[in-house]
């Protein structure tokens, strides 16, 4: 509230005194805040638009222009104009497996459903086995001394992480995927 009771006197005829005084004794803007409260508005006959060009050409420190805030128009909607687009912003896309759970449960249960809450801790659970079998892939593929992971580490990884029954079932399960996957690619 300050500053705009500081802008109105500033404006309203003290802008003049404001600059001499800015120029006289070199002090910031806030520091002359006093002066400009008690300096007495005086009506000028220089217009005010006339003296903020002289104080930007003597580039004082001080406020400049005051202009009245713009209301953006709501954009029209027209797809007959093909007019440059305007880059909108996206969303930083998240990646989940939420989609996929989604959709094994669905084929296992078709009238089950899921809370969010749930989706997020299997959505951490998939994340969290997907990064154990990477690593452990990983680290076989470099013990073996080479460079590339393929379905052979990941089958040894998921051997190793997963207990008993559960690795049999991961280990049958990945190789009709990837028999699937070679199928599918011949075609293409």
């Amino acid at each position: 509230m300050q500053f705009a009771n500081n802008l109105n006197t500033l404006f309203s005829g003290g802008i003049l005194s404001w600059i001499n005084n800015m120029r006289s004794r070199s002090l910031s803007p806030r520091s002359t805040a006093a002066i400009t409260r008690n300096n007495a508005a005086t009506p000028s006959s220089v217009s005010t638009s006339r003296l903020i060009e002289v104080h930007r050409r003597r580039s004082l420190p001080g406020p400049g222009p005051v202009r009245a805030p713009t209301k953006k128009a709501s954009p029209k909607k027209n797809n007959s104009d093909p007019g440059p687009k305007k880059n909108k912003r996206t969303k930083k896309r998240k990646e989940s497996y939420s989609s996929y759970i989604y959709k094994v449960m669905k084929q296992v249960h078709p009238d089950a459903g899921i809370s969010n809450r749930a989706m997020s801790v299997m959505n951490s659970f998939m994340g969290d086995l997907f990064e154990r079998i990477a690593t452990e892939a990983s680290r076989l593929a470099h013990k073996s001394r080479r460079s590339t992971i393929t379905s052979r580490e990941v089958q040894s990884a998921v051997i190793v992480l997963l207990p008993g029954e559960l690795a049999k079932h991961a280990v049958s399960e990945g190789n009709k995927a990837v028999a699937n996957f070679a199928k599918t690619r011949k075609i293409l």
